[in-house]
């Protein structure tokens, strides 16, 4: 259960907790966790907010209330789970009571990408309330990547000249591919779209930046991008994410950033959650032995897709922090059980139990999420 400590970490990555993403989602099941809002805002932000920025909100909570409605009332007609393809989520309209809250959102998400420069200035507050209920599906791509900063970077000009060089990860990168997402129609099959342009923007990064060259948990992010947009501009927000968001450290092969997540996370458990410290300790359960797969495929490989992907939608604007956040949310939530169960026990819960227990409503693990207390200056200490 140690850290791995050298270039052999793909090896030991390998060996993460199998995948619980659930790609097949039904249209309208993947609609109301993906597009959701908590029912009470998650943070006292709102506070700060005006009474027409207040109203806004309360619509859109509207809005994902009808949603997840008429998603019960379809998987109940239905009894099966349809898969939704290449996206998340299909363009069929959820139901008609709909119509006038999807327009209001729709116009809503527009004028912000429109107006993106003066929303991040003098809008901050709203635009993070926004994201935390959800960036809806069809505006997940352009928001990502204004997010990051992507949308306009010189290495995008180098992509197609990067694709004819060869790398020296290419076996491991090709060896790796079909275990990424292997339930999705995506990336079903050795000669699908899916593991093409996974596989190509994977070894364009391993070309760009020699020292990380290829990582097995990666692949999960790269490969929830492409779900959202082209290769192109997938592997410029990869290449962002990894300079910018504390990734890159995270894959090194030293995987020292990760010894310095799992040490910040034990800290929060021990100052937050005491008793439950002394049984993992009890019992030999160690950190990494559970938290290492959050960090560096950011829940992807925990959760299903539509669930990982509004904590994903939070990790674009507030970075790291928002695993922490979910991290000891699930540990909060789940103390009670997890005291009860010994080692062996605690591993089956953390892969069979703790996935799915958000599934039907993603912003129970949101409001959760910020109600932890965390505090980056201690953290940073």
């Amino acid at each position: 259960p140690q850290i791995p400590t050298d270039s052999a970490r793909c090896r030991s990555l390998a060996a993460m907790a199998s995948p619980a993403v659930s790609p097949d989602s039904s249209s309208h099941e993947a609609l109301s966790s993906v597009n959701s809002a908590p029912a009470c805002s998650p943070t006292s932000d709102s506070e700060n907010l005006s009474p027409d920025e207040l109203e806004l909100l309360a619509k859109l909570e509207e809005q994902n209330r009808l949603l997840e409605a008429d998603s019960k009332s379809m998987r109940s007609m239905n009894g099966s789970r349809r898969n939704s393809g290449s996206s998340l989520v299909s363009s069929s309209s959820a139901s008609s009571n709909l119509s006038h809250l999807e327009e209001d959102t729709w116009i809503l998400w527009g004028r912000i990408v429109n107006e993106w420069d003066e929303w991040r200035r003098k809008k901050e507050k709203l635009l993070k309330e926004l994201i935390r209920k959800g960036i809806p599906h069809h505006f997940r791509a352009i928001v990502w990547q204004l997010l990051c900063s992507a949308t306009d970077m010189p290495v995008k000009n180098q992509y197609s000249e990067l694709l004819k060089m060869s790398s020296p990860c290419e076996k491991l990168i090709r060896r790796d591919i079909a275990r990424t997402y292997p339930e999705h129609e995506f990336f079903k099959g050795q000669d699908s779209l899916g593991q093409e342009v996974l596989f190509n923007v994977m070894k364009a990064y391993s070309l760009v930046d020699r020292e990380v060259g290829y990582c097995q948990g990666s692949a999960f992010i790269v490969g929830l991008l492409l779900m959202q947009m082209p290769e192109e501009e997938a592997f410029c927000v990869f290449v962002r994410l990894m300079q910018e968001y504390r990734l890159r450290e995270l894959f090194k092969p030293s995987m020292a950033e990760l010894g310095l997540c799992i040490y910040q996370f034990e800290y929060m458990l021990q100052e937050q959650l005491p008793e439950l410290n002394i049984h993992f300790r009890s019992q030999s359960f160690l950190t990494s032995m559970y938290a290492s797969s959050w960090f560096l495929t950011l829940f992807l490989t925990t959760f299903p897709l539509p669930v990982a992907t509004r904590v994903f939608d939070i990790f674009m604007y507030e970075g790291l922090e928002i695993v922490f956040r979910v991290g000891m949310a699930l540990l909060q939530f789940n103390q009670a059980e997890l005291v009860q169960l010994d080692m062996e026990g605690m591993s089956q819960y953390f892969q069979k139990v703790i996935p799915h227990q958000f599934d039907s409503c993603p912003d129970k693990l949101i409001l959760r999420a910020f109600q932890v207390k965390y505090n980056p200056k201690k953290m940073k200490r």
